[in-house]
């Protein structure tokens, strides 16, 4: 088979062969781990590590797939097919070994995955995609002919949209972008009135509140473009403006009333109202529904005491939206937990103190106390992900009004659930800020690699540069065209499970990828003033926010793919 669009159609083949063991993987765990016929967490807890690996080996075996379907869209022949071609077998081979590792633990015939070797297609992806000529070559194209980015196969509506946010991140962003991260400043207006203006905060928010997506459909893919294309210039200064906004308007859809809706929708469409969320506290990580904000009712609404962390934005914002535990009883877990919209003043710098006041004199003594309690905000000094700043915050008598209560009373106990509406899209989102970040380290390598001269040639004419640059294109671009194709099936209310797998593989993929782009760089990408440190620093946070690596391998993908194996 000499055809590239043949051997996309084969390498998809054996992709899904892969899969099926992968499958039978989960099958055995779940057989191992059940207890009156039904998964033991205990039990489960003891597969973690071939869990993780499969989960991992899941979310490459999908984004290859969606590279795959792409490229076949092409006209044959392109780059693209080839180096879609070549992360399929890197990704099968790499797949493969660590089942091969895990092979005697999850009961699998070693001799039956050594066979994949002799294969026809298998040994013809392997011999003919990675080897060095092949990859040297296609990075030899990608410099010759200063390849950015494959070719888009976005319609003109999103692409003019893409475009519009891509000089913007040239002309606004990247100007401010590195005084922003070596001072960690607050992100400046500079960035946001002209970002509001664009409409970016208004991407997931209904055209009858004032946003941008259509009223009959839901419209992911364009915010996804527009968020890859503001992380491209900075992921903290810009890449995340839209992030919150996005989290809060899917939980207000999903369980705001009607008054509420109106109420903040339009404001955080227009960024009249930047918001953060407050969800994570420094005893639960990742644990949503181990939260333990106590939030007591009092007349007129409910006191909020406790405490939260790594509350991004908090101080510039004016709402926060807060998950805390309305019903005491610990036991009913998640049940017990409401979100609530919570107005404050906007603070700059890196620490706040709101002090509440009676609202009026005619009030009660009791009523008064009530309503004057405080909100502090500590920004915690990070590595990374400079410009918004996440802050530890103390909740002390805070008082929040009754229709503040995200649903009001119809939403008491369902908190959880309005917060995973949102961090679904949220992670989607993740993944394209993972993709922005990524964009903009290969474009820093691409760019040194041939005006960098060593031992009398450009780095960029070295094999194992060529081969870097490779791989790098290969990786990015497989993860945007899954962000693309998880958008899709978000807007048909489906793709839970695949915003998790897309958010996991993207944002591994940026660390790995800025890594790269700094060691390509040599001693230079070491030094601060280069921006691939800034890339490289900011691209470590990916795996950890919108949930941990390791929550949504275990947690959440393995353990439902173990639950419908």
């Amino acid at each position: 088979m000499d055809s590239l669009d043949e051997l996309l159609l084969a390498a998809t083949v054996e992709l899904d062969s892969v899969q099926a063991v992968l499958d039978s993987g989960f099958g055995y765990i779940k057989r191992s781990c059940l207890r009156d016929n039904k998964l033991d967490a205990e039990l489960l807890d003891q597969w973690q590590l071939a869990s993780y690996d499969l989960a991992i080996s899941v979310a490459e075996i999908s984004a290859s797939r969606e590279f795959n379907k792409y490229a076949s869209k092409l006209s044959p022949g392109e780059v693209a097919q080839k180096i879609a071609l070549g992360f399929c077998a890197d990704t099968l081979q790499s797949v493969l070994q660590r089942l091969i590792v895990r092979s005697t633990e999850l009961n699998f015939d070693r001799n039956t995955l050594l066979d994949f070797y002799q294969r026809a297609s298998f040994k013809e992806l392997l011999d003919k995609f990675l080897k060095a000529e092949f990859l040297a070559a296609v990075g030899n194209e990608i410099t010759e002919c200063d390849i950015n980015r494959l070719p888009s196969t976005l319609d003109e509506d999103k692409e003019l949209v893409r475009e519009t946010f891509f000089r913007f991140s040239n002309d606004v962003v990247m100007p401010l972008a590195e005084k922003i991260h070596r001072q960690d400043q607050d992100v400046p207006d500079a960035i946001i009135k002209p970002a509001a203006e664009l409409g970016c905060f208004g991407t997931c928010i209904p055209e009858r509140f004032g946003g941008l997506q259509p009223d009959d459909h839901a419209d992911s893919l364009s915010m996804i473009v527009v968020t890859e294309e503001l992380s491209r210039g900075s992921l903290g200064a810009a890449g995340s403006l839209i992030t919150r906004p996005e989290i809060a308007a899917r939980a207000l859809l999903c369980g705001g009333t009607e008054a509420q809706q109106q109420r903040w929708l339009p404001k955080l469409a227009t960024g009249e109202m930047l918001c953060a969320i407050s969800i994570t506290e420094p005893n639960t990580g990742s644990d949503v529904a181990a939260v333990s904000l106590k939030a007591t009712e009092t007349p007129g609404g409910w006191l909020l005491n406790g405490s939260k962390t790594w509350c991004t934005f908090a101080g510039k914002s004016e709402l926060l939206v807060v998950l805390a535990r309305t019903n005491p009883d610990q036991s009913i877990g998640h049940k017990g937990l409401s979100l609530f919209m919570l107005e404050k003043p906007a603070y700059s710098g890196h620490k706040f103190k709101h002090q509440q006041h009676p609202q009026s004199q005619e009030q009660s003594q009791e009523q008064s106390q009530e309503q004057g309690g405080s909100l502090t905000g500590n920004a915690i000094a990070t590595i990374g992900y400079r410009g918004m700043h996440s802050y530890d915050l103390f909740f002390e008598d805070y008082f929040v009004p009754a229709e503040n209560l995200v649903g009001e009373k119809d939403g008491e106990g369902r908190g959880f659930y309005y917060t995973m509406a949102g961090f679904s899209g949220g992670r989607l989102q993740t993944a394209a800020r993972a993709t922005g970040v990524m964009q903009a380290a290969f474009e820093q390598a691409l760019s040194y690699s041939r005006q960098r001269q060593v031992f009398g040639k450009a780095v960029a004419d070295y094999q194992l540069t060529q081969v870097k640059l490779t791989r790098m294109l290969a990786t990015l671009s497989a993860a945007r065209q899954f962000s693309y194709a998880v958008a899709e099936l978000m807007d048909q209310g489906a793709g839970q499970m695949e915003a998790s797998l897309v958010k996991l593989f993207s944002c591994r993929s940026a660390e790995w990828i800025t890594r790269e782009a700094l060691q390509i760089h040599g001693g230079m990408g070491y030094a601060e003033e280069s921006v691939v440190s800034r890339l490289f620093v900011d691209a470590r946070v990916l795996s950890i926010f919108e949930g941990a690596e390791e929550t949504l391998a275990l947690k959440v993908i393995a353990r439902e793919l173990i639950a419908k194996a």
